[in-house]
Formats: C-alpha cells, sequence, structure tokens
C-alpha cells in the first residue's frame, strides 16, 4: 500500500505514460491505418450476428479513444491525490487539446476532432474515479493499526 500511495512514483510513472501517449498522437498517419481493412471485415462479420450496425467505426474510434485515457487519469490521480476527480478531467482535456492542435497544425493526414477531446476528457476522468474507487477499498481492507500511510 505504501507504494500505491507513493506520488513521486506514479509523477514518473505519469511522465513515462505521455512518450507513448504523444507517439500515437503525433504519428504521421493515423495508427489504426494499418488496420482498417481488417476492422471493416470484423464489424461486416459481427453485425451478420446480430451487432447493432450503430457498433461502427466511428463507434469503436470513439471507445479507443476512452480507453486510451482512463490509465492516464488513473495515473494522474495517484500522482497528484490532492486533485478532485473534475481537475483530473481538466488535465486530460487540456493533454487532448494539445495532441488535437497539434494535429492540425502539422499534420496533414490527421483529423483534429472536437468529438476526441470530449472522449479523451471522459477517459481521463472514469480513470480518475476508478483509482479514487480502488484506493478507498484498499484503504477499507487496511488493519487499523496501520494507520495513515506517510508520504
Amino acid at each position: 500500500m505504501k507504494q500505491l500511495e507513493n506520488p513521486r512514483l506514479w509523477r514518473t510513472f505519469l511522465v513515462a505514460m505521455l512518450v507513448p501517449l504523444a507517439l500515437v498522437a503525433y504519428w504521421p498517419s493515423p495508427v489504426d491505418q494499418p488496420v482498417q481493412g481488417q476492422l471493416a471485415t470484423l464489424l461486416k462479420f459481427v453485425h451478420t450476428r446480430g451487432v447493432p450496425g450503430w457498433v461502427n467505426y466511428e463507434f469503436v474510434e470513439a471507445s479507443a479513444n476512452v480507453t486510451l485515457f482512463i490509465p492516464l487519469g488513473a495515473v494522474t490521480s495517484l500522482a497528484f491525490a490532492d486533485k478532485r476527480w473534475w481537475q483530473i478531467g481538466a488535465f486530460g482535456l487540456a493533454a487532448s487539446g494539445l495532441m488535437e492542435l497539434g494535429q492540425l497544425l502539422f499534420l496533414h493526414s490527421r483529423l483534429a476532432s472536437p468529438l476526441d477531446l470530449v472522449t479523451n476528457t471522459g477517459g481521463a476522468v472514469i480513470g480518475a474515479l476508478l483509482a479514487a474507487m480502488a484506493l478507498k477499498r484498499l484503504r477499507a481492507r487496511r488493519p487499523l493499526g496501520d494507520g495513515p500511510v506517510g508520504r
């Protein structure tokens, strides 16, 4: 539990997480481009098996954006335990905004999207809330004699 509540460790991990996130954001072509054909084939297959039509490429892309930012929100909330979920969401919005702005200004084969801002921010908020719930459960399991962990 002591390592779990070590903000220095989580801040180091957060900085390390931003590198692959930046690579995904600033890759010259869309990162899903190599698998778009397979994804289209998979979607056709699942649609013939009864999956609703709204489960389409846009849905998969939005879900991937949410999923990509859940770890960012969780790690940010552990790195800055004094911040509230909405502050972590604001950080996710700022990070996403920088990514989208960079794509708009420098990557002409990428599309900056307001929907990405929403889904990425949502993922960061979900991650922050999940981390808070996990910490609350872990603290509830802590034996009474342990007391709070020092920082």
